[in-house]
């Protein structure tokens, strides 16, 4: 378990890898930005240089540079950034900031995040009020959940007390150079550290401490 000083922005992403730092000013944890990323989409983005972006529906702005699978569905608040790839049948529903150089894949889906660059959900993902720091990696089919079954608040659990994140929708903080095996479910709340590995099919909970390999619920590893 992680306690507050892990779980800070600055522990968890590397700010100098997103075109986004500016939604997390004055903010302490990472999920503090998930619901102004709608906001800050539509104030952003008409700033965007013309010779770089192109505008492509409301409210959505996509690099000239990046590569866009005609089959792709785009909806807005959306800003792509340079060199992203979003491939065959994605489906990006809006308030989404996808970073340079990112790897959105065939039939992923999209919904309220920030993913940073070199990010990469290739395979059947669904990335959901989450946000994903610079080269993390989701295995095909692994998912963010980002409603409790009973609709309640999501907390994040440090030491022996939890936060009050005050959102009822809220995925999952991936870590800079996080690697998510296939077919694996992070919870909603779920906080990994950078660096961190989590084999395939595991169904995460809580918060992964920095440079660990999650094998399974109380089986955590550290990296050597």
């Amino acid at each position: 378990m992680m306690n507050k000083e892990e779980l800070t922005i600055g522990s968890l992403l590397d700010l100098t890898k997103t075109y986004a730092a500016k939604i997390f000013e004055g903010l302490t944890y990472p999920w503090e930005a998930l619901p102004k990323i709608s906001e800050y989409i539509m104030t952003v983005g008409p700033s965007l240089s013309k010779d770089e972006f192109e505008k492509r529906g409301e409210n959505i702005w996509v690099a000239k540079s990046a590569k866009i699978a005609p089959t792709a569905f785009l909806a807005g608040p959306l800003i792509i950034f340079p060199g992203a790839e979003v491939r065959h049948c994605a489906f990006i529903r809006g308030s989404a900031i996808v970073g340079s150089e990112s790897v959105t894949g065939n039939s992923t889906e999209l919904k309220n995040c920030i993913i940073f660059k070199g990010a990469q959900v290739p395979h059947y993902n669904y990335i959901g009020d989450s946000i994903l720091g610079h080269r993390a990696h989701l295995g095909a089919g692994a998912i963010t959940s980002n409603l409790k079954s009973d609709k309640s608040i999501v907390t994040v659990p440090i030491d022996d007390c939890k936060i009050n994140t005050e959102l009822k929708k809220f995925g999952a903080i991936v870590g800079d150079f996080v690697e998510v095996g296939c077919n694996s479910v992070l919870n909603p709340g779920t906080v990994i550290g950078r660096g961190t590995t989590v084999y395939p099919l595991s169904m995460v909970r809580g918060t992964i401490p920095a440079n660990s390999i999650y094998k399974k619920a109380g089986e955590i590893a550290e990296k050597i």
